[in-house]
């Protein structure tokens, strides 16, 4: 087979570029190691920034999210007896939407579905092949018959253990480690807050979030180590109601569907771009989960790689692909350093010299309108 662009990894980053690519009458195909039904049952963001949004409608991708994403103007940052309101559209003028990620995969798995675009689930031994060159993709597929597909240009969007960023010889690597984790759980129960909840507690961080007006995400800072079997559903509700809590609110409770662990680190390596092979999402960055920029940094990576490989395989104008991978490090690096200030903020962690400096930087944000925009600018999102 041959084909314009091969898209290792069929997540919401893969899907998107190959259906970018389609609107611009650009051939790909999609490999993936997993089910379609595992890929689609993922469940991880859920905050879209302003651009994100705007980019899906756009791509006439935007149907459901119009009737079941959750426009928020804002967050709530909290610590002992104090709630404060920063609202993004009165500060920068733009919002974020709370849409799961599960929702966009759905929407863009329909779309390939519709527009006939071939992708190859249950992939195994995906191997890259000449990517300075004439690449091509070996693979054996999911009837375990060896497959080969040969192709312009090979674009990795299989995260970070994939094999994309191996085919790069002695990548550049930064990377930090957290000395703390998330429990995260899902809950059958109607939010209680109209905007999400980042609170700093002595006890620890806590996050109140939402995935629909009826079912609602929670996470917890524990240990990295953390045993989820040692959080009961009365434990887990009784922290949430300590380090969340209020004078005049209430924390509802209800059935929890699901508990997981969730490591915290940051990640980036370089180049993006290697020869005819590029890197997009999270084969080339990862960030904690505060900023609520994972995913909509891979659609940004993605945007930036769909216009570029447009222009070069449409028009043989190659500067905007000379440029991608020092053009998106440079988004890459400033979502990583307001992820890490987001974390390091809001994690109790260190002495009570690193609380009292927490707690002064949290005062800072709510009540100077410059740090407030500027953590709204952030938070909201950078123009793609």
């Amino acid at each position: 087979m041959r084909t314009q662009v091969v898209i290792v990894g069929a997540g919401p980053a893969g899907l998107l570029l190959s259906h970018l690519l389609g609107r611009e009458g650009i051939d790909s195909v999609l490999l993936e190691r997993q089910t379609a039904e595992y890929v689609q049952s993922r469940i991880r963001a859920g905050i879209l920034e302003a651009g994100t949004v705007r980019l899906l409608r756009e791509a006439g991708l935007g149907d459901r999210l119009a009737v079941e994403g959750m426009e928020h103007r804002g967050i709530y940052l909290q610590w002992p007896e104090n709630r404060h309101h920063v609202d993004f559209v009165d500060l920068v003028g733009r919002s974020v939407t709370v849409y799961g990620q599960t929702e966009v995969t759905k929407d863009l798995m329909a779309a390939r579905e519709k527009a006939g675009r071939p992708a190859y689930y249950s992939a195994s031994d995906v191997t890259l092949h000449d990517v300075t060159g004439s690449p091509y993709v070996t693979f054996v597929d999911s009837d375990g018959a060896a497959r080969r597909i040969d192709a312009d240009v090979v674009v990795g969007c299989d995260g970070f253990h994939g094999p994309s960023r191996a085919a790069i010889p002695a990548p550049q690597v930064w990377e930090r480690t957290y000395p703390f984790a998330w429990l995260g759980v899902l809950a059958d129960v109607a939010p209680s807050a109209d905007e999400l909840i980042y609170a700093w507690h002595p006890d620890g961080f806590a996050l109140h979030s939402m995935r629909s007006p009826r079912v609602s995400r929670f996470y917890l800072q524990v240990a990295p180590d953390e045993d989820v079997a040692r959080w009961s559903d009365d434990r887990i509700w009784t922290a949430l109601a300590e380090r969340l809590g209020v004078a005049g609110w209430t924390l509802r409770t209800g059935p929890i569907t699901e508990k997981s662990v969730l490591p915290m680190r940051s990640f980036v390596a370089t180049p993006m771009r290697y020869g005819n092979l590029y890197l997009a999402g999270d084969a080339a960055h990862i960030v904690p989960p505060t900023g609520a920029k994972g995913l909509n940094l891979a659609v940004a990576d993605v945007a930036l790689l769909a216009t570029a490989l447009t222009a070069s395989l449409k028009h043989g104008q190659d500067e905007l692909a000379a440029q991608y991978s020092e053009t998106a490090l440079r988004r890459v690096w400033r979502c990583t350093h307001f992820s890490w200030w987001m974390t390091s903020m809001l994690h109790r962690h260190g002495d009570d010299f690193d609380a009292r400096l927490q707690l002064a930087q949290l005062h800072r944000t709510v009540t100077s309108e410059a740090a407030a925009k500027e953590l709204a600018d952030n938070y909201a999102g950078l123009p793609l």
